[in-house]
Order: structure tokens, then sequence, then C-alpha cells
């Protein structure tokens, strides 16, 4: 199965350097969020002066972290899965229909991926309401979001035909 375990093999430690990376970087902007936050708390009640900035950087650090935590989360199975269907078939059907599901959501997050190409580049018209940022660079966390997927997704997909075809998970 060396066709099968070679791409796999660089998807795994991809995917594995990305989701060290992405769930480290996560946890810095959820508290530079909920410092963002408790700032405008403090300005509004306290000082009695609300900034016009602080609920969109909170919603922009919201969207990146979640855009870095998705593909791991995928990856690690915490996602919400209907098995009914799959786990009622006999094991093999079972086998090939989360396969044929597995390729349909890689196809889907191939698309969403090169949509979100445009999309980030039309982020470059418009600006942030209440700071002077492109909003293209928000966007990004969209494509992020979705080719981290998408590598994952191809992983599983892989590791799932191997499983399916020998019997055998890859070492």
């Amino acid at each position: 199965m060396l066709w099968i375990d070679a791409p796999l093999k660089a998807l795994n430690h991809l995917n594995n350097a990305f989701g060290r990376l992405g769930l480290n970087i996560a946890w810095v902007l959820v508290s530079l969020m909920v410092g963002t936050i408790l700032l405008q708390v403090f300005m509004r009640y306290v000082v009695n002066h609300a900034l016009p900035w602080p609920e969109e950087v909170a919603r922009a650090l919201m969207i990146w972290m979640m855009a870095l935590v998705a593909a791991p989360a995928l990856r690690k199975g915490d996602f919400v899965a209907i098995t009914l269907l799959p786990d009622s078939l006999p094991v093999r059907l079972g086998q090939l229909l989360n396969l044929v599901l597995m390729l349909f959501c890689c196809a889907i997050l191939f698309l969403l991926s090169d949509l979100s190409i445009d999309f980030f580049q039309r982020g470059f018209r418009t600006r942030a309401a209440s700071f002077n940022l492109p909003r293209a660079w928000i966007y990004l966390a969209m494509g992020v979001c979705y080719f981290s997927m998408l590598a994952v997704m191809l992983e599983l997909t892989l590791r799932h035909l191997r499983l399916t075809l020998t019997g055998k998970t890859p070492c």
C-alpha cells in the first residue's frame, strides 16, 4: 500500500504540525478576545466612555480562533456525527458508505477552499468599520479553515481507504 502510505505520512506530518500551531495560537487569540471584551466592559461601565473598536476586534479574533481549531477538531473526531445508518449496515457496506461520504466532504471542502480565495481577494475592497484594516485579513480565516480541513479530510479519507482495502490501519 505504498501508494497510500507516502501521501498519508506527509498529510499526517502536515496536519500534526498545523494542529499544534493552530491550537497554540488559538489560546492566545482567546486570551486577547477576553481581554478586549473586559476592556470594553471597563470602559463602558466604569469610565462611562465606550470604545468603538472592541466588539469588532473580538469578533475577528473569535473568527480566527475558530478557523485555527476546526481542522484539529475534525481530525480528533470532535464534530457531531450521525452514524446510525453506517453502523446499522453490514461492516463492509458501512465502510464503503463512509468512504463515499468522506469523498463528498473532500469535494465540498475543495469548493469552499476555492471560493474562499475569491472572498479573500474581494475583502481588499472594504475596511473594518471601526479600525483601519482591510476585511480581507479577517476573511483569510475562511481560507485557512477550509484548506486545513481539506488536508485533514484527505488524510482521514486515505486512512479509511487503506482500512477498507486491507483491513489494517497505517502504522
